[in-house]
């Protein structure tokens, strides 16, 4: 009987990790399945909102905002990423750092063309990954307060 419910337990947690649930491997890090995607830096992983930290895409209703979330979507939805979290939260939101197959998806993003460094938290991290058409997208006031 014993190995019967060692057998089910086995079981539920490869169901678990198979279907996104997340991982914390240490307290500052979560690995998980991208299981939506709210906007450009948004995504929720093993329905874990995370605020990609460093990057400032353009919000919904602003040009070049729903083009943002169809690029994040594409790229990350129903693939497993992993989140270095820096520990503090911004509403329902960790912050973090969050890689694709060790790939920064902030940088992928930026890159892109569909959002830009948010110099006062990134530390200028993603500074060189800025485009003509990055550049060309809002800045929030927030990205520049001391």
């Amino acid at each position: 009987m014993k190995s019967s419910a060692v057998i089910i337990v086995t079981c539920a947690i490869v169901l678990l990790l198979v279907l996104g649930i997340g991982q914390r491997s240490d307290r500052n890090t979560l690995t998980g399945i991208v299981t939506h995607v709210r906007d450009g830096d948004t995504i929720e992983v093993a329905k874990v909102p995370v605020r990609l930290n460093g990057v400032a895409a353009p919000e919904l209703n602003e040009p070049h905002g729903q083009e943002a979330k169809t690029f994040m979507a594409r790229l990350v939805s129903r693939k497993t990423v992993r989140c270095d979290l820096n520990g503090e939260r911004n509403g329902d939101r960790v912050i973090g750092i969050c890689f694709l197959n060790g790939q920064d998806i902030g940088e992928t993003i930026i890159s892109a063309g569909l959002a830009r460094d948010c110099p006062r938290y990134s530390k200028g991290r993603y500074d060189d990954f800025n485009t003509a058409a990055s550049k060309q997208l809002p800045l929030p006031g927030y990205c520049n307060r001391h």
